[in-house]
């Protein structure tokens, strides 16, 4: 019995807008509830506080700090390289066998589990280069972490600009870095935009990777030298050792609060970039 078009349509439909409102409400359930559990424990003292007692009594200042920190470096190390790498592979380079090693290498990279990044970190930058359980540490290893992320998502958005762009660029005289600067890069933004907050998301809710390479030191990081302990590894612990559910789901909420929040300047910031370039 052959079923007629529009009923396989709507039979497709149905099953994508049911997969839809599942994600979303298993999505909303877990946020809602976090955020039910945690936002009560959230107050100026929990916020500007040094964890005391193994985190049952004070606040998360430490934990925010070290987070910013440990992320600020992977970002500053790991997007030039990528998007550099990025704009090499779309726009210097013919489809070699070269071109087609470096993506095969960061797709794989991509898929490797964090712990194993974890381990390639402890080894190599906290003992081999004897930099001790530290800030820069924990960044040097989130950056090589994100770093495929960010290569692949870049090149995409790299790639999808039309070429005719580039023609009209070099017709009107404009060098190849010209190109890239006044034509591809304004209108690939938007995609590099993404990679960057999906490694900047991977950065702040990674633990396994900064355990074995930042520490989980509770006190107050001074330098890059300093060992550390992130909100998603504070929250970890708390929860892992039962130490204070309540402190664990403050900082959950936290958590979710500052990725939220950077996802919400990043597009501000994009969108400004795209309006004024337009």
């Amino acid at each position: 019995m052959r079923v007629k078009p529009k009923t396989t349509e709507l039979i497709a439909k149905i099953l994508i807008w049911s997969a839809a409102i599942f994600v979303l409400a298993v999505l909303s359930f877990i946020i809602i509830y976090i955020l039910y559990r945690g936002l009560p424990m959230i107050s100026w003292s929990f916020l500007t506080e040094i964890p005391r007692n193994m985190g049952r009594d004070g606040g998360i200042a430490s934990p925010i700090v070290g987070t910013i920190m440990v992320t600020a470096v992977a970002i500053a190390l790991a997007v030039p390289l990528g998007i550099g790498t990025a704009f090499y592979l779309a726009e210097y380079t013919k489809e070699s066998g070269i071109t087609r090693v470096i993506r095969f290498s960061a797709e794989s990279l991509a898929g490797i589990p964090s712990i194993v990044y974890g381990l390639f970190g402890f080894i190599f930058f906290v003992i081999y280069l004897n930099l001790g359980w530290s800030v820069l540490a924990g960044g040097l290893t989130l950056a090589v972490m994100i770093l495929p992320t960010v290569i692949r998502t870049s090149e995409e958005a790299i790639r999808a600009v039309p070429q005719s762009y580039r023609e009209v660029s070099f017709s009107l005289g404009g060098t190849k870095w010209q190109t890239i600067i006044k034509a591809v890069f304004p209108s690939a933004i938007q995609g590099i935009s993404n990679g960057i907050i999906l490694g900047v998301g991977r950065c702040v809710a990674e633990t396994a990777a900064i355990m074995l390479t930042a520490g989980g030191a509770l006190r107050m990081a001074t330098s890059l030298f300093s060992p550390t302990r992130t909100m998603a590894v504070h929250f970890y612990i708390l929860a892992r050792e039962g130490i204070s559910m309540s402190n664990a789901y403050g900082t959950a909420a936290l958590l979710i609060i500052l990725i939220f929040i950077i996802n919400v300047v990043s597009n501000a910031l994009v969108n400004r970039f795209m309006a004024k370039n337009r």
